[in-house]
């Protein structure tokens, strides 16, 4: 295939535009760091190294500790990815937990852990969705026309006054107009 000839509008091709266009609304690679960074955390304590006959156990103290940092880690990451207006809380529980592990898992899964957990971190409270396209509408926009109807007044936010109400708005109870005469009826 040359590059003058064009791709082939295939499966495969409308697949991976369907799969960049969702990575693109989310926190994807921030995701993927916070995600991957608890495998190591949550592995390494618990790993058996064999050299020859002899076998090194990692296993901790905090060796739960660990594997609760690991699976909290990975439980961010994938809610990075399917739930993306968390990005900050699940960015700074990321660093939270990097750096808790740092004593109770070995170094942070040998620091590879760690690593992964503060940059994917970093970046979940960095990102912010973008911009669409002037031509785009926006996916949850209405129209009014199948979907919600649109609004017709537009300036609900607008307070106005409302005419003709010259009486006092006191309802603390201490104004002799409402009656109350400093009196509270509290029961």
């Amino acid at each position: 295939m040359s590059a003058e000839t064009p791709a082939a509008t295939g499966q495969f091709t409308v697949r991976r535009q369907q799969f960049r266009a969702w990575r693109g609304e989310r926190p994807f690679w921030a995701g993927l760091f916070v995600l991957l960074s608890g495998l190591p955390i949550a592995y390494f304590p618990y790993a058996n190294l064999q050299i020859g006959h002899l076998t090194l156990a990692m296993a901790t103290t905090a060796g739960a500790g660990s594997l609760i940092i690991g699976v909290l880690l990975v439980v961010l990451g994938v809610s990075l990815w399917f739930q993306k207006h968390v990005r900050v809380f699940a960015g700074v529980a990321a660093i939270l937990l990097a750096l808790v592990s740092l004593p109770v898992s070995n170094l942070g899964g040998f620091l590879i852990g760690f690593l992964l957990a503060l940059v994917g971190g970093a970046m979940a409270v960095a990102w912010a969705p973008g911009a669409r396209p002037a031509g785009q509408p926006a996916a949850m926009a209405s129209t009014g026309t199948g979907g919600t109807p649109e609004a017709t007044d537009h300036e609900t936010t607008v307070l106005k006054p409302v005419a003709g109400v010259d009486e006092p708005n006191d309802l603390s109870g201490t104004n002799p107009a409402n009656g109350a005469n400093g009196r509270h009826s509290a029961g």
